[in-house]
C-alpha cells in the first residue's frame, strides 16, 4: 500500500516533539520554484517481497555472484557479506557459499528507499543496516534489499516507522537508477525541472570550509534540550525574509516541506558524506539537482513549521550521523 508522507509527525527520535503538525496560516505558507513532487509519493511500493530460505549453494562451472542472487532470490551484496567476499567478488567452481534467508525486496525503476520502508513499516535506517548500505545510498533496478523483520511492534514504534525525519530523506530520497544509468549531474540553473524518477549526483569532495548561512544569536545549541527534545543542528534566530545562504559548494537533493516541524527545508549535499539542511523557511529558491556556490541565495528565513518565531534550523551531517555545527563553523566574537 502506498503511503503519503504528508502531514506526518517527526519520529520519536527526530529532534522535535510529539505536537500534532499545526494548521497552517496563510503567513506560514511556504513558497517554492514550480517542481515534481518527491519520488516516494509518485512511485508506489508493493510489499511484494520473497521469502528466502537460509541454505548452501555450490557454486558451479559458469555461474557468477550477480546469477547466483537470481537463482535464490537473495541479494548479491548479501551473500558477499555472508560469505565474506570482497570486490572483484570472485567466486569459483565447486566452492560452497551460505546463501542468507529473508525477506527481500528487488528494486523497481524509480522505488526510494524511503517508499520501500514504508510498503513493509519498517524504518529505514533499520534497512540501511541490515544491508550495510553507504553513500550517496542510490539504489540499482534489481537490486534485492533485506528487509529486516521486527517482531512484535509497540503502537510508538509502528508509528514511528512511517514517520519522515531528515535522515530519511538525505540516505533513502533518491530513485533507484537502471543498469549503466547514472545519476543527472548537477546545473547551476534553477530553470531545469528534474523528473522524480531521476537520481541526483552529490559533489565527489567537499570545498572549502564551511560557512555561516546567516547572522543572528543561536537560540538553541546542539544536542538534548531542557526538556529532553534533540536537537540535531542549532536555531538561529533571524528577521523574516533574511536571505539563507548556502554554508559550502554543493548540490540541492531536497527542497519542500514534509516534514511539518521544520516548514520549508533545503538540503545540500557537499561530498565527502557532508550535508547540511536549512530548515522553517518561508520561501525556497533553488530546485533539486541545482549546484550553488557557497554564500549563494538558497532561501529566506521564516516561522513555518514548529517555529514560533522567524529563525532558521541548521545542520550539518556526516554520513547519517548530525554533527554539532559550531565544530564547523567559524568562530564569531
Amino acid at each position: 500500500m502506498a503511503i503519503s508522507l504528508s502531514g506526518c509527525i517527526p519520529a520519536g527520535y527526530a529532534p522535535y516533539d510529539y505536537r500534532p503538525a499545526p494548521k497552517r496560516s496563510d503567513a506560514q505558507t511556504v513558497s517554492r520554484l514550480p517542481s515534481t513532487p518527491p519520488a516516494w509519493e509518485l512511485r508506489p511500493v508493493s510489499a511484494d517481497a520473497k521469502l528466502v530460505s537460509a541454505s548452501t549453494y555450490t557454486v558451479r562451472h559458469g555461474d557468477t555472484l550477480r546469477g547466483i542472487a537470481n537463482k535464490t532470490g537473495a541479494g548479491s551484496e548479501a551473500i558477499a557479506r555472508a560469505n565474506h567476499l570482497s570486490a572483484p567478488f570472485t567466486i569459483y567452481t565447486g566452492q560452497k557459499l551460505t546463501i542468507p534467508g529473508g525477506r527481500y525486496h528487488r528494486v523497481k525503476q524509480g522505488e526510494t528507499g524511503i517508499a520501500i520502508a514504508r510498503a513493509y513499516g519498517v524504518p529505514w535506517s533499520q534497512v540501511i543496516a541490515a544491508n550495510d548500505l553507504e553513500s550517496p545510498y542510490i539504489l540499482r533496478v534489481g537490486q534485492r534489499i533485506l528487509i529486516p523483520s521486527t517482531g512484535p511492534m509497540t503502537v510508538a514504534e509502528r508509528a514511528a516507522a512511517f514517520n519522515l525525519d531528515i535522515e530519511d530523506i538525505v540516505t533513502g530520497g533518491e530513485p533507484a537508477i537502471g543498469r549503466g544509468d547514472r545519476p543527472a549531474k548537477a546545473t547551476a540553473s534553477s530553470a531545469r525541472v528534474l523528473p522524480p524518477t531521476v537520481a541526483v549526483q552529490p559533489p565527489a569532495r567537499l570545498s572549502g570550509p564551511f560557512a555561516w548561512p546567516v547572522e543572528g544569536a543561536v537560540l538553541k545549541g546542539f544536542g538534548p534540550g531542557k526538556s529532553g527534545e534533540r536537537n540535531d543542528g542549532i536555531t538561529i534566530a533571524v528577521p523574516l525574509d533574511t536571505p539563507v545562504r548556502a554554508a559550502a559548494d554543493g548540490v540541492v537533493v531536497y527542497v519542500g516541506d514534509d516534514v511539518p516541524a521544520l516548514g520549508g527545508i533545503v538540503i545540500l549535499k557537499h561530498g565527502d558524506d557532508y550535508a547540511t539542511v536549512y530548515g522553517h523557511a518561508s520561501q525556497l529558491l533553488v530546485q533539486r539537482g541545482q549546484s550553488v556556490k557557497r554564500g549563494q541565495e538558497i532561501a529566506l528565513s521564516g516561522d513555518t513549521g514548529f517555529a514560533d518565531r522567524p529563525e532558521l534550523h541548521f545542520e550539518i551531517r556526516k554520513g547519517r550521523k548530525p554533527i554539532d555545527p559550531m565544530t564547523k563553523l567559524p568562530h564569531r566574537s
